[in-house]
């Protein structure tokens, strides 16, 4: 069984987590229920996100269940507010110590630096945002791939790169087949990315 823990607070880019919310749940309704996802916040109550969309979490940051996959989504409320809040960046310091991995998607790679376990590694975040991620120093920013795993960290790019490290995720957690199988039930096959002016 594996109990994805998706962190979620004010500001947080919807995508970032909702991407990855719908890989891990079709993942385990694939699996007959053998896992499950929950979203995890500060404080009880909605938590409204970068764009307005409000989420209800299911647990607060102490009575959550054991997370094997801890997630953490980027936004302007991870790289401008969470980063300075010491309550959330020490749970995800000793959450993640005990997680068996850790994923950031866009800017939570700078909530995942300044928590520590993206501390001296290599890392992908938000094209925008790379020099100052890389500015803060002791973290190596990789620039051209889309996600990048080190040790039992995976950082991706912006929004729908999420989706991607998700299902890399997946496939390392449940096999290659299963993470293929994931993918064609969400009809995730962004390739070409944009045909808007070639209407079929």
């Amino acid at each position: 069984m594996t109990t994805y823990g998706l962190l979620v607070f004010e500001d947080a880019e919807e995508l970032d987590f909702v991407g990855p919310w719908e890989v891990f749940t079709v993942s385990a309704r694939l699996r007959d229920g053998a896992d499950t996802a929950v979203l995890v916040s500060e404080h009880p109550g909605p938590v409204r996100c970068n764009k307005g969309l409000r989420v209800l979490p299911d647990h607060c940051l102490d009575d959550h269940p054991p997370l094997d996959v801890l997630h953490v989504p980027g936004g302007r409320g991870a790289r401008e507010v969470q980063l300075h809040n010491p309550v959330v960046t020490g749970w995800i310091g000793k959450t993640a110590e005990r997680a068996a991995w850790v994923h950031g998607v866009c800017t939570g790679t700078f909530l995942l630096h300044a928590a520590g376990p993206a501390r001296g590694c290599r890392v992908a975040t938000h094209w925008s945002h790379e020099d100052a991620l890389e500015a803060r120093g002791d973290v190596t920013v990789v620039r051209d791939a889309r996600y990048v795993v080190d040790g039992n960290l995976v950082t991706s790019q912006g929004v729908s790169a999420g989706i991607d490290s998700a299902l890399w995720l997946v496939g390392r957690l449940h096999g290659r087949e299963h993470a293929r199988a994931v993918r064609r039930c969400i009809q995730y096959d962004p390739a070409p990315p944009y045909l808007a002016d070639e209407p079929v």
